[in-house]
């Protein structure tokens, strides 16, 4: 895979920290929500976006962590305004709460929360794969239900992926695990795929409404999001893995997400896929599958065909 484009970079790294990414940047005026923003990242992501100046949102599942949260980067932020929402993503009920209680514009929308590699096969009671639902569908519906807020001033979409992207493409015709044998790994990677097939077409799809959305993948960050493979759940596969990883802080983690959010440096970038807050090479096959922090972006994640795909399934599992 080559790009037909020049690759977008930075002057930041893989060491560089949220805060030194929005140095000197002015965000008075502009809102925020970040989903999953009571935990990992996404605590950071908020309190960089809120420290800049922006009027944050923590769209959470447990609004009291929340509150925690929101208190502790208000009297960090020197009174930055952060307010807290309740979001369960695999209740459409709860995503359709949140979008009409929105009012006015929203400026960035940051699609931070997520599960990784639940080990014994869930179902949302639709009958959704769980880290499916979560990952992609939840986020999906929730920028959908947003779009007229978006649209009112122009935004940026974030989407918060993965190198194990390069596990799985979206399996199409399986998607949900009704008749192949379930893998936690593959159903992660699964949905983080989606995550960047759904930047793809909504950078694609709402670029005439100023709207851009990329996708990104952190870095590796030891927290919460690990739970699933802690302890005597974590198989010597894994238990290999996470010792020689290399790891990075939050703060570091959270540098390109804000970059994506946030940064002019990023101004007008749509449809693609960062990692250590630059463009992501192309995945070399030949490095794929080794140890340490694999990088670059794989073809199945940019496909337009399938991003346009995906939308369209998502859509009509959704009931449009």
């Amino acid at each position: 895979m080559t790009y037909d484009h020049p690759r977008w970079t930075t002057p930041f790294t893989r060491d560089t920290t949220a805060d030194e990414v929005l140095a000197g940047v002015d965000l008075s005026g502009r809102r925020a929500v970040v989903t999953g923003g009571a935990s990992g990242i996404g605590i950071e992501t908020a309190r960089s976006l809120a420290r800049a100046g922006a009027e944050v949102t923590l769209a959470v599942r447990d609004t009291s962590a929340g509150r925690k949260v929101a208190d502790e980067i208000a009297a960090d932020g020197g009174g930055a305004r952060v307010d807290v929402a309740p979001l369960e993503l695999t209740d459409r009920a709860s995503v359709a709460a949140f979008a009409r209680a929105w009012t006015g514009p929203l400026h960035i929308l940051v699609n931070n929360a997520g599960v990784m590699a639940v080990p014994e096969l869930r179902r949302t009671r639709e009958g959704w794969e769980l880290q499916f639902a979560t990952n992609h569908l939840g986020h999906f519906e929730l920028a959908r239900s947003l779009h007229p807020a978006l649209a009112a001033q122009g935004a940026r979409i974030v989407s918060v992926s993965s190198n194990a992207h390069h596990r799985s493409p979206v399996v199409f015709d399986d998607i949900h695990f009704e008749h192949r044998a379930y893998d936690p790994w593959l159903a992660y990677g699964q949905s983080k795929t989606a995550g960047v097939l759904f930047a793809v077409e909504a950078g694609r799809r709402w670029a005439d409404d100023g709207i851009t959305a990329n996708a990104l993948m952190p870095g590796g960050i030891r927290t919460a999001l690990q739970r699933h493979q802690e302890g005597a759940a974590m198989s010597p596969e894994v238990r290999e893995i996470f010792g020689s990883y290399p790891w990075r802080t939050a703060r570091q983690g959270a540098a390109t997400s804000v970059l994506l959010a946030a940064s002019p440096l990023v101004e007008g970038v749509t449809g693609r896929y960062f990692e250590n807050c630059n463009e992501a090479l192309p995945l070399d096959p030949a490095l794929a599958g080794r140890s340490g922090e694999p990088s670059g972006v794989a073809p199945h994640a940019l496909d337009p065909d399938a991003a346009a795909r995906l939308w369209e399934v998502s859509a009509r599992t959704l009931g449009d």
